[in-house]
């Protein structure tokens, strides 16, 4: 897919520096810096609705202890 959009000037210039000193593509570490970033924020949501639910009580929580004994 390709898309096209505006940077920062001093990320551009950031971008095309370490791309030369490392001789990859500027779209290699744009899609590396894309991929962190869509980890990070599906985990958050995730972890969103997960407490959105305990706070529902839709799903509940096991204490540590709990999980200690079952898996001893």
């Amino acid at each position: 897919m390709t898309v096209s959009f505006r940077i920062k000037d001093d990320f551009g210039s950031r971008l095309e520096e370490l791309s030369k000193k490392t001789q990859r593509t500027k779209s290699f570490y744009l899609n590396e810096a894309l991929e962190r970033y869509l980890e990070d924020l599906e985990d958050y949501y995730i972890a969103v609705n997960t407490l959105e639910e305990i706070k529902s009580g839709k799903q509940s929580t096991t204490a540590l202890e709990e999980v200690m004994k079952r898996y001893k």
